[in-house]
């Protein structure tokens, strides 16, 4: 972790194996866990609950679980503004009922689309003092057409509400003090 703020089972495995290799071990087994526990939800609910952006969102939770970034409050802020961001270039660009990037090509809407989603969510989240890189995965995954419809979008955000709750008993769990929302640094927008 950065500081050197260790605890917990995080704390002894870094002490035990060094802090590289106990750091790893500890982000191994927890993503590993809460990937497998969205997964299953997935499973079980037949929706699109696991997808691409909870890959680097599980990264944060358990490489840097005292980060701004990786806070209850940034991880659900960002990837909603996201949803909605590419929601909105959908429309804005027409591409409601179109198919997917991977069926109709990059057409000029698309790639306008995408980049706005992007530049969008970007900016909200500063604007915000919310800022969750994994976010922008979430709006391309919109905004490109491969969860585009309103409960497509709704199973994305519960997919980030799962892992975001599952990433914070695994790690009260262990022992690291993760904030119940936000960190001091996401008290308030910048500046």
């Amino acid at each position: 972790m950065p500081g050197g703020e260790r605890h917990g089972l995080h704390g002894w495995l870094a002490e035990r194996f060094g802090g590289r290799a106990g750091e790893a071990i500890y982000a191994f087994f927890a993503c590993l866990l809460a990937l497998m526990v969205s997964g299953l939800a997935a499973y079980l609910a037949r929706q699109p609950l696991l997808f691409p952006s909870l890959g680097p969102t599980a990264l944060l939770f358990f490489e840097r679980p005292m980060a701004a970034t990786s806070s209850p409050r940034n991880a659900l802020i960002g990837h909603a503004v996201a949803i909605l961001a590419g929601a909105l270039s959908l429309a804005l660009f027409g591409l409601l009922d179109n198919p997917s990037i991977l069926v109709e090509d990059a057409t000029l809407p698309r790639i306008g689309a995408g980049a706005l989603s992007v530049a969008l969510t970007g900016a909200v989240l500063l604007l915000l003092g919310a800022s969750h890189p994994p976010s922008g995965a979430t709006t391309l995954i919109v905004s490109l057409g491969f969860l585009q419809t309103p409960t497509e979008m709704a199973a994305l955000m519960a997919g980030v509400a799962g892992l975001t709750v599952a990433g914070w008993l695994l790690n009260r769990a262990a022992g690291v003090p993760v904030p119940a929302w936000g960190t001091k640094a996401t008290s308030g927008a910048p500046g």
